[in-house]
């Protein structure tokens, strides 16, 4: 079920980047790819926020029961359902990003063409809120409070087991939830702020316009995130790690050997696995 969810986060990450090159090239020049494409990449890119999120949330659900209730992970922790969440899930994702992909419109405006929410005429301002607290909440607060959970039940379950590697354990945990809310929380902060001025008393001209530029430069950095995940969820995991080295030295330095002996320290014969599936699930649930 983890490696499904895995698979289901990578894709997630790709679907998110892949709008990005065009949102990069929109913010320094104009929108030039058409209405369709601003539909299209609208919609991709809000898929792809949501279903992250929720991929994280389901991971952190899976480790907290393959942790805290080790017996009924067993019956719960299957293909089939791991299938079957990442489906509702997607399909969760795709309806959360429905009004992103409906409203957005590439429109002239000015000298320029943008590429930019279009609300229903007077209806402006509810969509905006809705918009804003939907993100927050699907985004920040129901996270926070399942990984806050999740992750407390985790952490008083691996301090009463007696086991070497809990540290590590403990350590991983919390390295996944401080990056995601150190790069997330402040840009969904901002757009809550920006979006209620009145009720957070910033609606003159200098509080909009320094709190354009914090959203600018936040939803910056929380993009980076879906860059870090990789190295979040495989090469912080040492089940992982142990593959990537066996397959190295078994596939990899076994022939850099033949022209540059140097390189390698021992024989190729000599080199021994380090992963053994008697071992390896043992190690994986210690580590995560």
């Amino acid at each position: 079920m983890t490696d499904i969810y895995l698979l289901n986060l990578a894709i997630s990450d790709l679907l998110f980047i892949l709008s990005l090159p065009f949102w990069a090239y929109y913010a320094a020049y104009e929108w030039d790819f058409g209405n369709a494409m601003c539909k299209i990449l609208s919609g991709v890119y809000y898929a792809g926020f949501y279903s992250g999120i929720f991929f994280i949330i389901l991971l952190t659900v899976d480790r907290y029961l393959a942790i805290v209730h080790a017996v009924f992970a067993l019956k719960a922790r299957t293909v089939t359902y791991g299938i079957i969440t990442s489906v509702v899930i997607w399909v969760v994702a795709i309806l959360a990003s429905l009004p992103g992909f409906i409203f957005h419109k590439a429109k002239r405006e000015s000298y320029h063409f943008t590429c930019s929410p279009h609300y229903p005429w007077g209806q402006e301002s509810k969509w905006k809120q809705f918009q804003t607290l939907k993100m927050n909440i699907l985004g920040l607060v129901i996270p926070l409070l399942i990984m806050i959970f999740c992750y407390a039940e985790i952490i008083k379950t691996l301090l009463r087991c007696r086991n070497e590697k809990k540290h590590k354990a403990v350590r991983l945990i919390f390295i996944i939830m401080i990056v995601y809310f150190l790069f997330w929380a402040p840009y969904n902060i901002v757009v809550l702020m920006y979006t209620f001025q009145d009720l957070f008393s910033l609606n003159n001209c200098e509080n909009s316009s320094q709190l354009e530029v914090a959203i600018q430069v936040t939803e910056a950095t929380a993009m980076i995130h879906c860059c870090i995940n990789p190295m979040i969820y495989a090469f912080a995991g040492e089940k992982f790690r142990k593959y990537l080295y066996t397959f190295f030295r078994n596939h990899i330095a076994i022939h850099l050997y033949k022209y540059c002996p140097v390189l390698y320290a021992e024989a190729p014969d000599r080199v021994s696995s380090t992963y053994t599936p008697s071992t390896g699930e043992q190690e994986f649930s210690a580590a995560l």
